[in-house]
C-alpha cells in the first residue's frame, strides 16, 4: 500500500504596513489631538477672503496629522500648507521676569470656493 503524502500550501500574507491613509471615523480623535483653536487675528481674517484658515496646533503635529484633521472635522480639500514655529519670548510681569511660551501655528489654504464656518451667527 503506498502512502500518499498530503501537502498543504502554506499562503504567506503579506504583513500589515502602518495605515497612511487615516479613516474619516478617527479623524475626529486626531483632531482634537492635533488642533488646538483657530488663529483669528486681523491678518489672519482678512485671509480667509483668500481661502486661507490659521489655526494654533500642538508642537508634536505633523502637517500629515493636520491635513487629515481639518480635512475630517470641516469636511474641505487642503489645498497647501505653511507652517510657523513661533518661539518663546521673555516678558516682564512687574519686576519679575518670565517667558510667553512658543506655539505653532499652520495656515492652510483650501481649494476654490471652498470654506470653513468658524463663525455662526
Amino acid at each position: 500500500m503506498a502512502e500518499e503524502k498530503t501537502t498543504k500550501k502554506v499562503v504567506k500574507k503579506p504583513a500589515a504596513k502602518k495605515a497612511e491613509v487615516i479613516v474619516a471615523a478617527q479623524n475626529a480623535e486626531i483632531a482634537c489631538r492635533v488642533l488646538v483653536e483657530p488663529w483669528i487675528t486681523e491678518k489672519t481674517h482678512s485671509a480667509i477672503a483668500n481661502g486661507k484658515y490659521t489655526f494654533k496646533v500642538t508642537g508634536n503635529a505633523t502637517k500629515k496629522q493636520v491635513k487629515a484633521a481639518i480635512d475630517g472635522i470641516y469636511e474641505v480639500h487642503v489645498e497647501k500648507m505653511n507652517v510657523v514655529n513661533v518661539q518663546p519670548k521673555r516678558k516682564a510681569y512687574g519686576r519679575y521676569m518670565g517667558i510667553k511660551s512658543g506655539i505653532k501655528k499652520v495656515t492652510v489654504t483650501l481649494k476654490k470656493g471652498e470654506k470653513i464656518e468658524l463663525f455662526k451667527a
